[in-house]
């Protein structure tokens, strides 16, 4: 059965833009446990332009299911992370500029830096994951890095223009999913999936989670997020 961890970062978005204390990203992490997600997401940026420090530390203090902690490769970052423990490090790449992560981590090009940062990760009993594009090259450097877990940017596939687009550009991330696996990688994706899209991945064991956000808050916006979650796990049940 696959699993859905849900990004609850657009929630602190939400808060962020009036400064104040509400809405809570920590009380929207435990509705979307109490409503079936088997893991909780969150983007420690650099800037803070969303989530913030404490909601980091309550959040380890309080999710009960999985913490999986998404940060750049940076040394604050390395040494919050080891501090705070998470149940897994993602390691995303970040550029101010951006409204959102754009694309995969460049594994191959950064290899020895980042096999000596996972290896610091790891030291602290930390499990990691590297987010990268659904290509061989960036698969097999993530093996090589020492990541446990890799999880595939699907957000190309989510931003295809026509069905037959689409479904050329599933194929690939099938494929890639495969190659991981074979080389002992545990396999996630995310970017851009959302209730209609998703619908590709059903029956597709290759994909053993899903880490959705931003289509399920802005859901729960007109729904409420308990229904929300629940309807992207009955989608990603099959």
């Amino acid at each position: 059965m696959p699993k859905l961890e849900v990004n609850v970062d657009h929630v602190a978005t939400v808060r962020q833009a009036r400064l104040i204390d509400e809405p809570d990203p920590v009380t929207a992490a435990a509705l979307a446990e109490l409503a079936g997600a088997d893991g909780i997401i969150v983007h420690l940026r650099e800037d803070r332009r969303h989530i913030q420090d404490r909601d980091l530390i309550l959040l380890r203090r309080t999710v009960k299911s999985r913490l999986n902690l998404e940060m750049a490769a940076t040394e604050e970052m390395l040494n919050i992370a080891r501090e705070v423990k998470p149940d897994l490090v993602t390691l995303v790449p970040e550029k101010r500029e951006e409204l959102t992560t754009e694309g995969g981590l460049e594994v191959a090009g950064n290899l020895m830096f980042l096999r000596d940062y996972i290896h610091k990760l790891k030291e602290g009993d930390l499990e990691v994951s590297l987010f990268v594009d659904p290509v061989a090259r960036q698969i097999d450097a993530a093996k090589d890095a020492g990541a446990g877990w890799v999880e595939l940017h699907t957000g190309t596939y989510a931003e295809a223009q026509s069905e037959d687009e689409a479904q050329k550009l599933f194929e690939e991330l099938l494929l890639s999913a495969r190659h991981a696996r074979s080389l002992g990688l545990r396999v996630k994706c995310g970017h851009g999936l959302n209730y209609r899209n998703i619908k590709r991945f059903q029956g597709h064991p290759e994909f053993e989670e899903f880490s959705i956000g931003h289509a399920i808050i802005a859901r729960a916006v007109l729904v409420g997020l308990e229904r929300a979650v629940r309807e992207m796990v009955e989608l990603i049940g099959g």
